[in-house]
């Protein structure tokens, strides 16, 4: 996907299918602007992900800088395929051009290629802007509890 009219350059969303120092970098340049909880990642955590085959990275690029990233993560059950969009973040510089749009459009686009699947997605009330955004992106509130556990 190509989106000619940015502010700054050109802007592209690519599934990203290849690891490479740059990328692990950019990865986690990116993270530490979506959480502020330590996340380790380098290089062999991006090759695991990328060969595990139930992750798919996308990353938005201007001028060939990484500016945003989401995965998605996904797996069958008995009642059919999920997939999860997670780790969606847009740099801090290049927020409000349409970014964060793109990559989920992107996103939904490939998910829908691999057939039929419920698409979901958790995101904070504070993030005011992504939850505007995935309401127009056709995503519908559901109504539940999620838990978490850590197992360390």
């Amino acid at each position: 996907m190509e989106c000619p009219d940015m502010k700054q350059g050109r802007m592209t969303v690519v599934e990203q299918k290849e690891a490479s120092p740059a990328v692990a970098e950019a990865v986690c340049r990116l993270l530490a602007q979506l959480t502020s909880r330590p996340c380790p990642f380098g290089m062999p955590e991006l090759e695991q992900m990328l060969r595990s085959g139930n992750c798919r990275l996308f990353m938005a690029r201007v001028d060939n800088e990484a500016v945003g990233m989401l995965t998605v993560g996904q797996y069958t059950t008995p009642t059919g395929r999920k997939c999860w969009l997670e780790d969606v973040v847009v740099d801090e510089h290049f927020r409000g051009r349409s970014i964060g749009r793109a990559l989920v459009e992107a996103a939904i686009a490939a998910v829908k290629a691999d057939g039929p699947a419920q698409l979901m997605l958790t995101s904070r009330p504070s993030r005011v802007a992504a939850n505007v955004l995935y309401a127009s992106a056709g995503f519908q509130r559901k109504e539940t509890n999620v838990y978490k556990m850590q197992l360390d």
